[in-house]
């Protein structure tokens, strides 16, 4: 089959076909020739995606966008403003209650964009969220039924080391190894964390995996869980996420009402449960020392380590952590053997991520791509280019906790190892995506002023270094800054790494590195020139602090 960017669904149940689903589809063909999309653009009927009571359904795959109400009418504008010009008709979108929940064969189809790579985001947006038949017809709990009758914990740990993979937060742990020193640590009793915080600004993969399929996250605990020798869990969500906490709130009801959780799950030795924490909103927590503390009813702040959580973790017991996306991975992994997942991705970091990207591009949105594809391909094929033609300047990755990456690495893939390298770092998911409209002196300021807000302020470097660090840039902005405070920008970033407490002091240091590293001759017109380049800051003159 040829391989085309982009996939259109039109309901053909008999209610649909009444409804004029026939003539929608004619008109689609229609429209689709005359912008020249017939060859890019696959379109098929299906019969069983729509529930009832509306006109035809179309669906636009891989965006995941569902029309409603849809009549020939409105067949030009979806064409030209959606699969032409990249921009979703909002009016007409509704919501995938509409759907039956019966298209998962979209997740076997070859040779289209929805089914190529989809790992974490396999079910997403084709089943039904809150129903755990959904779950189990398309592959749920196969691989925690594999685990239970086929396979011991060593072997379970050994096929998540040999798979390759690394974590999905941020720093690329390897996760079989993770999962191999909370099984060795001594205790009666241990712990599995699935870290849902996703705090970092512009970032909202986890979010997306937790509302359209929390089932996968409820057997990837369970498989961890029997692999570190763990009997309870916790799933630390962000407290803004309202409906994936209701839906992991029912995920694991059904799955005790299936026995799937609770005591000797499938008739074994083998005990689980999970609880729901919801957060307070503080950016901290997404530390997972911070996140255990707020767990146990504390204040959130980072704790000293070592010693780390996977020997002393929540209530001082072997705690294993794991993100949002690191534990999608694990059933696929399981059902699929380590080699498969192996065979995706690049040596070093096998496997997909999932990105937001957001900023200056014409589609913005959620992709999962395999490790290694480049910046370049990313804004060209997912993102459809820079919007109005504009240059690309730089791609801020990972949120805040991110890198701030020049069009130079543009081609630099994105692994683990590869932007180590580089000398950046690959973050959690984010990517902002940024035209030469953006001053890059603002943009550290901005990720300057959210560390500055969010820092728990327990230790010195971060509570007083990033504070001093905002107020130099706040100077460069207004011209009055000189070039010995570029120096003082140098000191305050390596002071942050080596000193701070824990991840946020030390990645708010990032920003000042990179501006200089890779933008200095933008920042240093500031100083000497007094102006800014991208004609955003605003040169006032006015200091925003005095040398005593």
């Amino acid at each position: 089959m040829k391989a085309t960017r982009s996939m259109v669904l039109v309901s053909g149940d008999p209610e649909s076909l009444n409804r004029g689903a026939l003539d929608v589809f004619s008109t689609l063909q229609r429209e689709l020739a005359n912008f020249g999309l017939d060859e890019e653009i696959s379109l098929t009927m299906v019969s069983d995606i729509h529930k009832s009571g509306s006109n035809p359904l179309v669906l636009v795959y891989p965006d995941a966008v569902i029309y409603g109400q849809v009549s020939p009418a409105d067949v030009h504008q979806i064409v030209e403003e959606h699969l032409y010009k990249g921009r979703v008709v909002a009016e007409k979108q509704v919501p995938p209650y509409d759907l039956s929940g019966k298209i998962a064969w979209l997740s076997s189809r070859k040779g289209t964009l929805p089914a190529e790579n989809r790992i974490v985001l396999k079910n997403v947006g084709l089943i039904d969220p809150e129903s755990i038949d959904d779950y189990i017809i398309n592959e749920g709990y196969e691989a925690i039924g594999t685990i239970l009758k086929e396979m011991t914990p060593e072997d379970t740990i050994n096929t998540i080391k040999n798979s390759g993979l690394r974590g999905r937060g941020g720093a690329g742990f390897p996760t079989g190894l993770k999962w191999q020193f909370v099984k060795g640590a001594k205790g009666d009793k241990k712990y599995v964390i699935c870290n849902a915080d996703e705090s970092e600004p512009g970032t909202f993969k986890d979010r997306l995996v937790l509302e359209g399929d929390p089932h996968a996250i409820i057997e990837a605990m369970m498989i961890a869980a029997f692999a570190v020798g763990a009997d309870e869990g916790y799933v630390y969500i962000r407290g803004e996420y309202g409906l994936a906490i209701s839906r992991m709130k029912k995920a694991i009801q059904q799955a005790h009402d299936y026995g799937l959780l609770g005591k000797n799950i499938f008739g074994t030795d083998f005990s689980f449960d999970i609880h729901i924490h919801a957060g307070a909103g503080a950016y901290i927590c997404g530390e997972e020392t911070a996140l255990i503390e707020s767990i146990e009813g504390n204040r959130g702040e980072p704790r000293t380590r070592p010693p780390y959580p996977t020997t002393a973790g929540l209530w001082q017991k072997p705690t294993l952590v794991n993100n949002v996306e690191t534990l999608a991975n694990i059933p696929a992994i399981i059902r699929n053997g380590a080699e498969w997942y192996k065979s995706i991705g690049t040596p070093s970091s096998p496997g997909t991520k999932v990105y937001t990207i957001l900023g200056n591009v014409n589609v913005t949105g959620l992709i999962e791509v395999p490790m290694g594809i480049t910046l370049r391909e990313v804004i060209s094929i997912y993102a459809k280019g820079m919007k109005n033609g504009a240059n690309f300047k730089l791609a801020q990755t990972g949120g805040s906790s991110g890198s701030i990456i020049p069009a130079s690495l543009q081609d630099t893939p994105m692994d683990f190892d590869s932007f180590n390298k580089a000398g950046v770092s690959l973050g959690s998911g984010a990517l902002l995506i940024a035209s030469d409209e953006v001053c890059v002196l603002d943009l550290a300021k901005v990720l300057l002023n959210f560390f500055r807000e969010e820092s728990c302020g327990k230790c010195n470097p971060c509570r007083i270094g990033i504070k001093r660090a905002f107020e130099i840039l706040t100077n460069i902005s207004e011209g009055v800054a000189t070039l010995h405070d570029l120096e003082d920008l140098n000191m305050l970033s390596d002071q942050l790494y080596n000193l701070s407490n824990c991840g946020l002091g030390q990645t708010a240091g990032s920003p000042l590195h990179d501006i200089l590293a890779h933008f200095r001759a933008e920042v240093e017109a500031h100083v000497k020139l007094k102006v800014c380049p991208a004609g955003v800051c605003p040169m006032s003159g006015r200091r925003a602090y005095q040398t005593v």
